[in-house]
């Protein structure tokens, strides 16, 4: 059985996945501070909530008719072997660079070219990263229709990265869907809403006037 968007973004708040906090901002490694921190890794600890996702993940894998399965390291692979196996399907990961020893490969295993690639993410907030390691599938010579992600901040400047590089994407929740969740649930009251929206609007003012970079 696969996950309604509203149903994992609740289970996201359950296992704390996500945490919220607009009037205590986390710190990310980018300097920026965020009102909302998320660690899909924590999922992986839920069997029954981890073979939903895997669901879901294959039937927006299978739409796309892949002929192979990669995961972005280190925190897609996982994901992306579950649904490789499910698929049976060949399976590759993505290094963030190459390698600097050995043959130097930033995508390992069986080699790209040729092949219909489905990457899969945890977490799409940027886009850079995803990206980056589309380009290295690309490089090998693959075609990436999409890039499949557990959650996705649904920030600007992502949307248009992505729409510049002419891939699609697609994730089980969103940040408009876990927020408006949060608040029904009584998580968030309205300023703290508000202040996630604003954050989500202008990621870097919202930073600066909170202290962060």
């Amino acid at each position: 059985m696969s996950l309604s968007p509203r149903d994992f973004a609740g289970c996201l708040l359950e296992v704390g996945a996500v945490r919220l906090q607009p009037l205590e901002p986390f710190t990310w490694a980018s300097g920026l501070k965020s009102p909302i921190y998320c660690d899909n890794r924590q999922l992986m600890g839920y069997p029954e909530v981890r073979d939903q996702i895997v669901t879901s993940l294959v039937v927006a894998s299978r739409a796309q008719n892949p002929t192979l399965i990669a995961g972005a390291a280190t925190a897609g692979v996982p994901w992306a072997a579950m649904v490789a196996d499910r698929l049976h399907l060949p399976l590759a990961y993505v290094r963030p660079t190459p390698k600097n020893h050995g043959m130097g490969r930033q995508v390992e295993g069986p080699m790209a070219k040729g092949h219909r690639v489905v990457l899969i993410e945890d977490l799409i907030s940027t886009g850079m990263s995803s990206l980056k390691c589309a380009d290295a599938l690309r490089a090998e010579g693959a075609e990436v229709p999409a890039v499949l992600a557990l959650f996705s901040y649904g920030l600007p400047q992502a949307l248009e990265a992505f729409q510049a590089a002419g891939i699609a994407h697609e994730e089980l929740s969103s940040f408009e869907v876990l927020a408006a969740e949060a608040e029904a649930r009584g998580i968030l009251d309205i300023a703290g809403s508000a202040a996630l929206k604003a954050w989500r609007s202008d990621t870097v003012a919202w930073s600066r006037a909170h202290g962060g970079a």
